[in-house]
């Protein structure tokens, strides 16, 4: 383990410098590293959580790696007094959302969201005010303040069930990503439904074309597709035209992807989603060739909790999550609405 090596001075979310997003460095994950941050996390009473997205030697350490609302449940219901959150900013707030009474750090503040930054409370107000009556449905990967300004949270594994439980008279605002949006007005056929244009920048990345492709090269190979990803209805399209097998394509949250790679009798999947995921499904089905379908897909936000930021996060306590408690308070009532219709699978 090395000395940490010309750290940047940290900024909360949203609030970062587009053009100072260098990740900290200068300290290598070796068992040095690993018997110290386990020592720090004992010392501090602290949990580790590490999203699917995090980098290998992220996941490898973290007490408990899932998707960021599973990963929030943990966090209200630890026993540890602070919460080490590995993840884009969101995560850590909706954590602290979740848990008000713990402390938690994110190791990088910067670590922002493209999808979340998408919409804004405000905006959200406004499209509010243009549909009186409309129930809003926010997927989780948004802000504490978009939160607050929502009916019903949703994750991707159950959006459709969310939609589906409210009154069919009733107008629908969908935020923000207009791909699990139209995958949601898809499935359930609802024309009152509209959509925010957000995405996120690594799954609109991921098209249609490089999946043909893919698919073409690999006929054998299952599909598992995010249905954030631009290429979702490329992947129905090949299904339906009867070019991929339908039983063969599956539209997966990050934890559906999991129950799916352990159920699979494939020897192959192509994989669309930002490629953190492969180091879990790899472990859960080694037997199994996980491939990426965009090999660039990777989120320079979740790459930014370093080794090294996680050494600062408990050596320092750096850097701490808050979020308003009035804001923290209407937020939470979205998430437990979300659960009171069904408790969510897979998470986003």
């Amino acid at each position: 383990m090395t000395a940490e090596a010309n750290p940047v001075p940290a900024t909360s979310g949203t609030e970062r410098a587009e053009d100072d997003l260098t990740p900290y460095g200068g300290v290598v994950a070796d068992a040095a590293w690993r018997d110290e941050v386990l020592r720090l996390a004992e010392q501090h009473n602290a949990v580790i959580l590490a999203h699917n997205y995090q980098l290998p030697e992220i996941q490898e350490i973290a007490h408990h790696v899932g998707d960021s609302l599973g990963l929030s449940r943990i966090a209200a219901e630890c026993d540890a007094d602070t919460i080490v959150f590995c993840g884009v900013h969101f995560m850590a707030e909706t954590a602290k959302m979740l848990a008000p009474e713990k402390r938690v750090i994110i190791p990088d503040a910067r670590a922002g969201c493209s999808l979340a930054d998408s919409i804004t409370a405000a905006e959200l107000r406004e499209w509010k005010a243009e549909h009186p009556g409309a129930v809003v449905v926010s997927y989780v990967n948004t802000t504490a303040e978009v939160k607050a300004e929502t009916d019903i949270c949703c994750t991707s594994s159950n959006a459709v069930e969310v939609v589906e439980s409210i009154p069919a008279d009733r107008e629908v605002l969908f935020c923000p990503d207009q791909f699990l949006g139209a995958h949601v007005k898809r499935e359930t056929g609802r024309q009152n439904m509209h959509i925010w244009a957000g995405e996120c920048h690594v799954h609109a990345g991921i098209n249609g074309p490089e999946l043909a492709d893919q698919a073409a090269a690999n006929p054998d190979a299952d599909l598992f597709v995010h249905p954030e990803c631009g290429c979702a209805t490329s992947a129905l399209y090949l299904a339906g035209e009867g070019i991929v097998p339908e039983e063969r394509v599956r539209i997966l949250s990050t934890g559906g992807m999991l129950d799916a790679a352990r159920e699979t009798g494939a020897r192959s999947v192509l994989v669309a989603t930002e490629i953190g995921m492969l180091h879990q499904l790899r472990k859960a089905a080694p037997e199994i060739d996980f491939r990426a379908v965009n090999e660039r897909a990777s989120c320079r936000y979740m790459k930014m909790i370093t080794p090294a930021a996680l050494l600062r996060a408990l050596r320092e306590g750096a850097d701490e999550v808050h979020v308003d408690p009035e804001v923290a308070a209407r937020g939470r009532e979205s998430v437990r609405r979300m659960i009171a219709i069904g408790r969510p699978g897979g998470g986003e």
